[in-house]
């Protein structure tokens, strides 16, 4: 016997969001009756036993989410973000594996055709030189933006293993010294990290075991609110690592394979994440990346963005088509841009001479760079996307 469960009013809409994905799963009844197979969609979940639909809590589905963005992952210095992406994949029921570069590929099945690709890596800097004071000039790591990260509480990883904290400053900082504070530019001459040790000289910090190449990583200051706001640094693109981690879960629990591999690429923010890795049979990369807001672009953060063209120049009209038919036809959110000033894995992935076709899609970021904001719409929406794409696939 089947059991469907659905309301008069779903009947009488077009699905939505990914209630399009109908898979079959098998569940047991708490009482002497056959397993019975039950229709199962992600975004209305019933049980046999009480018929009650499952409520979306954010508090509690965003785990992953949050775990990933407290490990600290600039570009160079993944390994241990990527270990729990690789650990979390098989508590899945999946066999990841590491490329020579470190991103963890995964496949959902055999022979993939479609690649589905986000950056663990994010922004950060590197120890430059040890300044007379013992305080440490640095380098940046992708492009963080200065003004955002001034004042901002650090953690120093040093090449054995410690870790060290500390603050990112303007050059003497204080207001009641500096009366040009306000004024001054914000570069890499202008600034330092200020540690939070008794150091007074270069071999004081010296003695700490800090050196030139060690890695400064940014506090990313997770916040999560019951409207579905998620305010935190690395949004760019640690929300798009979720919707891979959605991906892997939701077709697992429908006990579905497809023809897709997902790709976790981890020097996104430095160029060349995404060139290489890809296993041999994969003709198309569907890279979710953070959409951009701004007062030219027409995304926002409850909304999947769809790239029309970055500064790599435009991705593929007919993948791109097919995206934007898809989210029409099941009511997901969308918004259509071009991002002058952006590049991607997809960017890389064809500078390096792939043969794929290319599309580009993420929920909408506000203040890319700095400390940004998301909303578990545009997210979900993404998945919900991403989703509709691998059943367009199958079918």
């Amino acid at each position: 016997m089947y059991i469907q469960y659905t309301s008069k009013k779903e009947k009488e809409t077009p699905c939505s969001y990914s209630e399009f994905t109908v898979f079959w799963v098998w569940a047991s009844i708490h009482f002497d009756a056959p397993k019975l197979p039950i229709f199962f969609t992600f975004t209305h979940l019933f049980t046999a036993a009480d018929g009650l639909k499952h409520k979306h809590n954010p508090m509690s589905e965003y785990n992953t989410l949050q775990k990933l963005v407290e490990i600290d992952s600039p570009s160079g210095f993944t390994a241990q973000a990527c270990t729990y992406i690789f650990n979390l994949l098989k508590s899945y029921g999946y066999k990841p594996a590491y490329t020579n570069k470190g991103a963890v590929r995964c496949a959902l099945g055999s022979k993939p055709t479609l690649a589905i690709a986000a950056h663990v890596d994010t922004l950060g800097a590197i120890v430059s030189g040890i300044k007379k004071d013992g305080t440490l000039s640095f380098s940046k790591l992708g492009g963080p933006s200065l003004t955002s990260a001034e004042g901002e509480y650090v953690n120093i990883h040093t090449l054995d293993g410690r870790i060290l904290t500390g603050t990112m400053l303007l050059n003497n900082p204080s207001s009641h010294a500096n009366d040009t504070r306000e004024t001054e530019k914000r570069n890499y001459d202008t600034m330092h990290i200020r540690l939070d040790e008794d150091v007074f000289t270069k071999k004081d910090t010296e003695k700490l075991g800090i050196r030139t190449g060690d890695i400064i990583c940014f506090e990313p200051r997770y916040r999560e609110y019951k409207n579905g706001f998620i305010k935190s640094r690395f949004m760019d693109n640690k929300a798009g690592c979720y919707v891979l981690f959605e991906i892997a879960r939701r077709l697992k629990e429908g006990a579905v394979e497809a023809p897709v591999e997902l790709f976790f690429s981890n020097y996104e923010e430095v160029g060349h994440g995404g060139t290489s890795g890809y296993s041999s049979t994969v003709e198309e990369l569907l890279v979710i990346d953070m959409g951009v807001l701004g007062d030219a672009c027409e995304g926002n953060e409850q909304s999947c963005s769809i790239c029309v063209k970055d500064s790599s120049g435009p991705y593929d009209y007919g993948f791109r088509k097919t995206l934007v038919e898809l989210a029409g036809k099941n009511k997901i959110p969308y918004k259509l841009d071009v991002y002058p000033f952006y590049s991607s894995d997809g960017s890389a992935a064809l500078r390096a001479g792939n043969d794929f076709r290319v599309a580009l899609i993420g929920p909408g970021v506000a203040a890319s760079h700095g400390v940004e904001r998301t909303h578990i719409k545009g997210i979900e929406a993404t998945i919900d996307l991403s989703l509709c794409y691998i059943h367009h696939c199958l079918s």
